[in-house]
């Protein structure tokens, strides 16, 4: 077990130093412009991909990482730079975590490397579980899958809703009930490879902040995959739900679905891309109240705007332990018995939201002016505490760990 450490070894500084450089010089003069765009920055991601950030071989580094922090060390570097960008350079790591978390080792192989494509032809993926009736609520999903034995296929109907990258990806990971029966323990994961017939965009959405991010709805009808597109394997499935039926017929434990299994691994990393935004909000403040003068000295001299520096700042600091406590918790097994990933997230969130709003307040009329980034870092803070489990739902996870009942 890898012991818990608060300083970044060697390496990790090598990796966070030109994470940062490439936010600084690459992600942020491009931030303005496809946020007013509301476009995916694909110049941004391809540039991405030429240094090596954007590559499965970059994420597995980070996600192999023994002390478990180098996908927060990366997300909160990227978002420093700018939400939306980084969004669109990391969404398809979502994809990416349903696949490591519930494939085998063949489709691993096999479908990770057509999510990423290469240099000369960039691609991303979408990893598609919400519903238009069905975001916190998985258990009432009804997209369904139904096995047609004869051509060894899985057929999938339904709509999907607030897919990053959903329409436009590569491959398509979608989660689909297959026994309506078990509620949210009878879903599984699918891979929807290119070009499948069937699968289309819906309404692509406008959005409030993080709009350089595509999300659309996407729409699946009869749509056709083989066998072996279901993850981890139909005789892995016919195991779990054999025993989720046995368990609902003695009353016993929840097993875990797909889609929870996923968002469970990906929480830590949401709170680190919640900091990095919260950092460049407190980072370019700063700056400013060192600058700005009113009654012939800096703001920075007048306790109102130092005291909230400082608040921020604690506030930042406090988010990025959380985050990192529970990402090493993860790497080195050690179980979420107070749901140690959802108060990362939880809290990381609400400290985004906190310290952009702070932020606008001590650039005063500058910081509601779109001539400055707080701006655009506060409309990208709120998509924090709603996506990926909203901040009601983390706190029903923790409430509900904390006694020891079923999460319904």
């Amino acid at each position: 077990m890898t012991e818990f450490a608060l300083d970044l070894n060697d390496d990790q500084k090598q990796v966070r130093d030109w994470l940062h450089g490439f936010a600084r010089d690459v992600i942020r003069p491009a931030a303005a412009e496809w946020d007013e765009r509301e476009e995916t920055p694909w110049p941004v991601i391809q540039e991405a991909a030429k240094v090596g950030i954007y590559s499965l071989d970059f994420y597995a580094q980070q996600f192999f990482d023994p002390t478990g922090l180098g996908i927060p060390m990366a997300m909160e570097e990227l978002f420093w730079g700018d939400a939306g960008i980084a969004l669109s350079i990391v969404g398809t790591g979502l994809a990416a975590v349903g696949v490591l978390a519930n494939g085998t080792e063949e489709q691993i192989g096999t479908w990770i490397p057509q999510m990423y494509g290469d240099v000369d032809d960039v691609k991303v993926a979408a990893f598609c579980s919400s519903e238009p009736d069905a975001g916190s609520d998985v258990g009432a999903m009804r997209t369904r899958a139904v096995y047609d034995e004869a051509r060894d296929e899985w057929v999938l109907n339904g709509t999907k809703t607030w897919a990053t990258n959903g329409g436009i990806a590569n491959v398509h990971v979608v989660v689909a009930v297959v026994d309506p029966g078990l509620g949210s323990k009878g879903h599984a994961s699918f891979i929807v490879p290119p070009n499948t017939p069937g699968l289309s965009q819906g309404q692509k959405f406008r959005k409030h902040g993080i709009r350089a991010s595509h999300t659309a709805e996407v729409v699946l009808e009869d749509v056709r995959v083989p066998g072996s597109c279901l993850l981890g394997g139909k005789e892995k499935l016919d195991e779990r739900l054999a025993r989720a039926r046995e368990r609902a017929r003695e009353g016993g434990e929840r097993v875990k679905n797909a889609a929870m299994a996923t968002f469970e691994a990906s929480r830590p990393a949401v709170g680190a891309m919640a900091v990095g935004t919260a950092r460049a909000a407190y980072d370019y403040a700063l700056e400013y109240a060192k600058e700005r003068k009113q009654f012939g000295r800096p703001i920075i001299d007048n306790q109102g705007v130092a005291f909230q520096l400082a608040d921020m700042r604690t506030r930042i600091d406090a988010a990025r332990l959380l985050v990192w406590r529970a990402s090493w918790m993860a790497v080195s097994g050690k179980p979420f018995t107070a749901a140690e990933g959802s108060m990362s997230k939880l809290f990381a969130s609400e400290v985004a939201q906190k310290v952009t709003a702070q932020a606008v307040q001590i650039l005063g009329g500058n910081g509601f002016t779109r001539e400055y980034p707080v701006e655009r870092m506060h409309r990208d803070a709120a998509i924090y505490t709603i996506f990926e489990g909203t901040s009601e739902i983390q706190r029903l996870v923790i409430a509900r760990t904390l006694s020891g009942l079923p999460i319904r």
